[in-house]
């Protein structure tokens, strides 16, 4: 990686005080550290940005991202830290902040701190494929499993079904289409398309593949217990792997 490519590289870690579901969950620990610091440690490691920001409205949580090495040159306004505002406004606030000129940063990542599982490597090879196709935004995506989005049910006050694709639901699973659902991991953008559109989800963007073990997002008490079991998991193999 050039010095050039790695200068023009700005990772945002959006982390709000406000969680509902989990309350306090950036700064909960996970494993002895605080969960939002394996955001911080992955995006460092990758040696891909001249800045990892954190952008928060708590200073509790600017602390702690900056004892992990990331950077916290202000503090968020409180009509981007409710429950309402899209997490893409927080990354651009945090992008003309950092870059009021749009002379500093070509590209922008948003790590989402409630997916702790994602790596290093991983970020890395993310960037490899934007950088490769020439996206104007790709986000990260991982595949469904057990359960097949394709027969997805509506249930009404009355406990009555209906499928929610009716042309697939008598299908075999193996001649349905391939889904994807997005996860918060890794997602890259132009500097340029963020300002000019304000948001990642453009019509064309792009994918790139994650496998859910570490693309899970935590939004809840379950996916916590879940994501134990998978670091748990992870942690054993590469033991195993070392003797």
């Amino acid at each position: 990686m050039s010095s050039k490519q790695r200068d023009s590289c700005l990772a945002v870690i959006p982390a709000r005080s406000g969680s509902k579901r989990i309350p306090g969950k950036n700064l909960r620990s996970f494993f002895g550290k605080p969960i939002i610091a394996y955001t911080i440690e992955a995006a460092i490691q990758s040696d891909l940005f001249e800045c990892v920001a954190v952008s928060t409205d708590s200073q509790e949580i600017a602390d702690v991202a900056q004892q992990f090495g990331a950077e916290v040159p202000f503090l968020r306004e409180a009509s981007l830290s409710d429950d309402y505002t899209p997490v893409s406004d927080v990354t651009i606030d945090a992008l003309k902040r950092l870059d009021p000129g749009a002379d500093k940063f070509n590209f922008v990542a948003q790590l989402m701190p409630n997916c702790p599982l994602r790596t290093a490597n991983d970020i890395i090879d993310s960037y490899r494929q934007f950088v490769k196709t020439g996206a104007e935004s790709q986000i990260s995506v991982m595949r469904y499993g057990w359960q097949n989005p394709w027969w997805a049910m509506r249930r009404n006050d009355n406990y009555e079904l209906e499928p929610v694709f009716k042309d697939y639901i008598t299908a075999r699973s193996q001649d349905l289409p391939e889904l994807f659902c997005p996860t918060g991991a890794v997602w890259w953008a132009q500097a340029d398309l963020l300002r000019r559109e304000g948001t990642y989800h453009v019509p064309n963007r792009m994918g790139w593949e994650i496998s859910w073990e570490r693309g899970i997002d935590i939004d809840t008490e379950g996916d916590w217990s879940v994501a134990e079991v998978l670091l748990r998991l992870s942690a054993s193999e590469q033991e195993n792997n070392v003797r």
